[in-house]
């Protein structure tokens, strides 16, 4: 799969779904171009779809973000990125970190589990941002083609847990940037 769009018109959408903290928004707004040659836009917020809510699970059902998101006015090549602070699940898995649909090139990302208070540990802004973008990028590498990766230092790992997440980091090792590089061409 190669994306097909010039390289200055390529663009990562970002949708809020809820309230969404501004600071999540300018973390990637900076730092997502420095790993992908995208312009980063704010697209829109929507509301968080209350039939995506499971209430035997207290938790959101993913997919259904991912559905939303591909019907956000975009152009072909664009990501659209999808940011959302309710606890996600999949079927087979307990809660995802994020989801991504790479035919649509549409990703989720939930910021619920990524703070430390979750676990009942003290806020932590950076630890916080750091964990943010490593999502955000792991999943834009899906919408890209890009499989889970062995390396557990390569962004494109899979997080069964928050400690993956925090060792793995938001790089991608030498085999996938060249992947990505190769998908960008």
């Amino acid at each position: 799969m190669r994306i097909v769009s010039s390289k200055r018109d390529r663009r990562i959408l970002l949708v809020g779904f809820g309230q969404i903290d501004k600071s999540v928004f300018q973390i990637l707004g900076s730092e997502l171009p420095k790993t992908f040659p995208y312009k980063v836009i704010f697209a829109a917020t929507l509301p968080i779809p209350a039939e995506a809510y499971y209430r035997r699970r207290h938790q959101y059902f993913s997919p259904i973000f991912i559905k939303k998101l591909k019907s956000v006015p975009h152009k072909p090549g664009d990501l659209i990125l999808g940011i959302v602070d309710v606890d996600l699940f999949v079927p087979g898995l307990n809660f995802v970190f994020g989801q991504a649909d790479p035919q649509s090139c549409a990703a989720i990302i939930s910021l619920t589990r990524l703070r430390p208070s979750f676990y009942g540990g003290k806020e932590n802004s950076q630890l916080f941002a750091r964990r943010v973008l490593t999502e955000a990028v792991h999943e834009l590498g899906h919408t890209l083609g890009l499989p889970h990766c062995s390396n557990r230092r390569c962004v494109m790992y899979f997080s069964n847990s928050l400690m993956d997440t925090d060792i793995k980091g938001y790089k991608f090792c030498p085999q996938c940037q060249a992947k990505l590089k190769n998908r960008l061409k």
